[in-house]
């Protein structure tokens, strides 16, 4: 059951004293010790600001409250108020009751006036707290740019324009959320973007209807996308990094940007276009092509390398000679498959374990908890040497590439391979390969129109060399 909102049925009067015992207890200003109300008694009149302490500018505040007391008479209308006697940019009048109590909420400030009637300003004095746009822990590079993305949605929009100076950039402002408000940008070259696909997203975004997007950007992404339980695959790519955004946007891409959250979310995505990285361009062609090409084949191995492995096993006839290092000469005391699984586990519980240990100790703490854990494990013969050496290699070749998502979807596909090549042999070996890549080529896209694997699905020979191989961008 939906939640009724408060003020649909309340509007402003003409009568300022109503005007005020409305939007004070609308605002609950008794209530919260940290939202304040200021009255300025002038000659014939009075003016009031309502306002949250630590969102509002103080300096600016004080200056506009010193101005205003130097009026001698208040017989403005809101309109005449704002052109005539207030000196400031960010100014609005309105009479929509629900717009002034979020512009509040937001950290603006509202003024009632005396001689106002049923309007009221708005003054855009927001101010919030905010970390430096430092490079994202995430998404480093060895060179280029060491600026991020931070929490604040104006920052982030100041990022991307400080890039792309071009009047075609477009910034266009949705509120969403019932309790949150909110605020989130669409951002896309309009020269460049697919319109139908903008205006698509235009009106999903507009249609939403939630409490709150408490979880930031993936509260917006299960809103605005149709997710297939069984289909681990990620459908919308994010970055922290101002650079790699802007160039999205000038190669068509649509932006999501969203307040209180670091990640702004590109759309459409590929596959493909989640195994591209910065550093791949800030390096010369040959050098990026290396790097790209390293990323995709140990990518690859991440996913079958255990697998494999386990069915040469399963198989140790059908082993030619030459690898025939790569079968165990003691298999301890579990079975194979068991402790495949087990450092699995083990891996992600030490993972987990590192996100909540501080951080002058997370570094050791990590290391030699893996190093003692492996060393005991062996001795008492639970794990063999080469189970601990194939689950280091997935475990870290998992990080060269960015996307948590797409790392746990492959982890998830890769436990699920080893499981129907124990049970079935070779023949489930084959049938998890197949079943990979159904679920990978039916997975579509944020647009639901571009195939997941385009450009080889449709086959788009010059899109598909762009992004195996990093080519050098024409003028």
């Amino acid at each position: 059951m939906k939640k009724k909102d408060t003020v649909t049925s309340a509007v402003l009067s003409e009568d300022y004293r109503s005007n005020l015992a409305l939007v004070t207890r609308l605002l609950r200003t008794s209530d919260s010790f940290d939202m304040l109300t200021k009255t300025l008694v002038l000659e014939s009149g009075e003016l009031t600001l309502f306002f949250i302490d630590g969102f509002a500018k103080d300096t600016v505040l004080q200056k506009l409250m010193m101005h205003f007391t130097s009026l001698k008479k208040l017989r403005h209308t809101a309109r005449e108020f704002m052109e005539e006697c207030l000196p400031y940019i960010e100014t609005d009048v309105t009479a929509d009751l629900s717009q002034m109590l979020h512009m509040v909420m937001s950290g603006g400030t509202l003024i009632l006036g005396s001689s106002f009637g049923a309007e009221a300003i708005l003054l855009d004095t927001r101010t919030y707290p905010a970390r430096q746009t430092a490079e994202p822990e995430g998404d480093r590079v060895m060179r280029g740019s060491r600026d991020g993305f931070v929490e604040t949605l104006i920052f982030n929009t100041a990022l991307i324009r400080r890039r792309i100076r071009n009047p075609e950039l477009t910034m266009q402002y949705f509120k969403i959320g019932r309790d949150s408000g909110s605020d989130v940008v669409l951002c896309y070259m309009n020269d460049r973007a697919d319109k139908e696909y903008v205006k698509e997203l235009s009106k999903k975004l507009s249609s939403i209807d939630t409490d709150a997007l408490v979880m930031g950007h993936e509260s917006l992404k299960e809103c605005l996308v149709k997710h297939r339980w069984y289909n681990p695959f990620p459908k919308i790519r994010t970055t922290e990094r101002p650079d790699a955004a802007a160039a999205q946007l000038l190669e068509g891409s649509v932006l999501i940007i969203i307040d209180n959250s670091p990640e702004v979310m590109v759309l459409p995505s590929t596959i493909f276009d989640f195994m591209q990285e910065s550093n791949d361009f800030y390096f010369p062609p040959l050098t990026g092509t290396y790097i790209r090409i390293v990323r995709y084949v140990v990518f690859f191995l991440t996913l079958v390398l255990t697998p494999t492995w386990y069915l040469m096993l399963r198989y140790p006839n059908f082993v030619p000679a030459w690898l025939g290092f790569v079968l165990p000469k003691e298999t301890g005391q579990l079975p194979i498959f068991v402790q495949l699984l087990l450092v699995e586990f083990i891996i992600d519980a030490l993972r987990l374990a590192s996100l909540n240990t501080p951080n002058m100790l997370n570094n050791s703490l990590s290391v030699v908890g893996g190093l003692i854990l492996g060393d005991f494990a062996v001795d008492i013969g639970w794990l063999i040497p080469e189970v601990i050496l194939y689950m280091a290699f997935v475990a870290i070749a998992n990080f060269t590439q960015r996307s948590y998502e797409l790392g746990y979807s492959i982890k998830f596909l890769r436990i699920l391979l080893l499981v129907l090549t124990a049970l079935f042999g070779i023949w489930g070996y084959a049938g998890g390969m197949l079943v990979i890549i159904i679920l990978i080529a039916t997975n579509s896209t944020a647009n639901g129109k571009r195939n997941y694997l385009y450009p080889l699905i449709p086959l788009d020979l010059r899109a598909l060399r762009t992004l195996l191989f990093r080519v050098k961008k024409s003028s």
